[in-house]
């Protein structure tokens, strides 16, 4: 392989259509130049290049490039990309907030988790209104107030019986 600088001053003397088709060449094949081979395909098929054919190392100079046939429907029944393009906002849009509660980046948005622990909330208070209005939810209630009244009731015989055995030794 000769110096960088001669292969930069070879490739410079060659015509926007041949170096297209150089490096069409030379990038095939190679994952990490994938983009670059998928851009150059792009301005090869709209003939930004004046229609360079397929160029190998080996193609003589006095042949005529044959541009490249891409069909249009790419295998897709009714012609035409099946996947509709993504519109892009100029540059300095704000971004859009996505439907469905999430970002653009596909994170919850504020507005939504506070909805969702709301919504969770109106119920669980709900379940609880409907479940004492069940025979058995009232049964439970009734037990529960029993139970404090029972409560209540000896905590006062407890304070009486106290208070009365203070009043007692202090007599004279």
């Amino acid at each position: 392989m000769s110096d960088n600088s001669d292969i930069a001053s070879r490739l410079g003397g060659l015509s926007d259509a041949e170096l297209a088709g150089v490096l069409l060449v030379a990038t095939a094949g190679r994952p990490g130049f994938a983009a670059v081979h998928a851009a150059l395909l792009g301005v090869v098929e709209t003939g930004d290049t004046g229609g360079v054919g397929d160029v190998t190392p080996t193609t003589p100079a006095d042949t005529t490039a044959v541009p490249r046939q891409v069909p249009e429907a790419f295998g897709q029944v009714g012609g035409g990309c099946a996947v509709p393009a993504v519109p892009v906002p100029p540059p300095g849009m704000p971004e859009s907030a996505a439907s469905g509660g999430y970002s653009v980046s596909g994170v919850p948005t504020f507005e939504s988790v506070r909805d969702k622990v709301e919504q969770r909330y109106g119920t669980a208070q709900g379940m609880g209104e409907l479940d004492r209005q069940t025979p058995a939810g009232r049964s439970v209630d009734e037990q529960w107030q029993a139970r404090e009244k029972a409560g209540r009731e000896r905590l006062d015989r407890i304070r009486e019986s106290l208070h009365g055995n203070d009043a007692e030794p202090h007599e004279p």
